[in-house]
């Protein structure tokens, strides 16, 4: 960036340095999505498509306390997706400033 290196690693450590991760739960169940809604209350609700979307760095271990958690509830989704930032997000973010932000995206084009 601007002749510097604005970071370095392998594309998984450089999209995990990236907010936006989260995990999707979908259900098909209004009272398994009212449950899990209640038991994470750290997830975004989509009430009209029964989803949630949670805040996650995409790891093993994060992945993992989700999943405890709904056990513990006693919870099922039937559809879990993982989302993490790509690699253009994580260039964005690491060279995006306000001066610049319209000629990097236009010098990326």
């Amino acid at each position: 960036h601007n002749g510097t290196i604005a970071a370095e690693g392998t594309a998984d450590e450089l999209k995990r340095l990236i907010p936006g991760g989260h995990v999707r739960l979908r259900f098909t169940d209004p009272a398994a999505y009212l449950g899990a809604a209640s038991a994470l209350r750290k997830a975004t609700r989509d009430d009209e498509a029964l989803t949630l979307q949670i805040p996650s760095d995409g790891t093993q271990r994060d992945l993992r306390t989700l999943l405890d958690e709904l056990d513990t509830a006693g919870i099922e989704a039937d559809e879990l997706t993982v989302h993490t930032p790509d690699l253009d997000d994580v260039f964005f973010a690491l060279t995006d400033t306000d001066t610049d932000t319209a000629q990097t995206k236009e010098t990326v084009r």
